[in-house]
């Protein structure tokens, strides 16, 4: 029995690590093109080769593949897993994208679609004033102006009344309180003066047995005037 020989693996060897190589490089230029973040296929395929290149030198390490097959071999495999992961999450923000992109179209096309109707709203509100207008008699117009005319003015003259009738009110009110504050002024400088001069004060109580000044008894036997 013919043993499998290590030579047969280098052609292999060589084109595992090109493969491998490529794909890395692939998802290294994709994110330093003009500064355009890196697509998730390119992204998931370099994180999938770095991951699976580690995995495979480890494993290579501990068989007869040896670290730098194994090191090869899980970075393509990684690659190939990590970059179709990246696609299927590159398809579904893609459709995400022209989802959004559609409902803004709808969105502008709504808007667009209801300023033109709002337009043509008022175009024919136009149209249909003038064409009234044009039924309008300058009988009917001067009739409607000195509908106006008189109307504004019984406003006014109801308006002035109303103003006159607060201004009496207001009126009224304050001389009321002025009368009453003149008057309780008046019975204070009263009660005052009486008592500087010594006079007994009309409505005051007297003193038990002083004859009120100035004021005459009644003759006796006459009850009345």
């Amino acid at each position: 029995m013919e043993f499998f020989r290590p030579s047969c693996l280098r052609p292999m060897k060589t084109r595992l690590f090109r493969f491998g190589s490529a794909l890395v490089s692939l998802a290294v230029l994709s994110g330093c093109q003009s500064g355009v973040a890196p697509s998730k296929t390119a992204t998931g395929a370099g994180t999938g080769a770095m991951i699976g290149a580690a995995g495979g030198a480890v494993v290579g390490s501990n068989s007869s593949m040896g670290a730098g097959t194994g090191l090869v071999g899980g970075a393509a495999a990684g690659a190939l897993i990590g970059g179709i992961v990246g696609m299927v999450q590159d398809a579904k923000d893609r459709r995400e994208q022209d989802r959004l992109a559609q409902e803004r179209a709808f969105q502008q096309d709504k808007a667009k679609r209801l300023q033109e109707e709002a337009k043509a709203k008022a175009a024919l509100e136009e149209e249909l004033a003038i064409a009234e207008g044009f039924r309008i008699s300058d009988l009917e117009l001067n009739e409607a102006k000195r509908k106006l005319d008189s109307a504004a003015d019984r406003l006014k003259r109801l308006q002035g009344e109303r103003n006159a009738a607060l201004a009496k009110k207001k009126e009224l009110d304050d001389a009321q309180a002025k009368t009453l504050s003149t008057e309780a002024e008046i019975a204070r400088l009263e009660e005052e003066l009486a008592r500087l001069k010594g006079e007994t004060v009309p409505g005051a109580p007297l003193p038990p047995g002083e004859p009120a000044t100035g004021v005459t008894p009644p003759a006796s036997g006459r009850t009345g005037p």
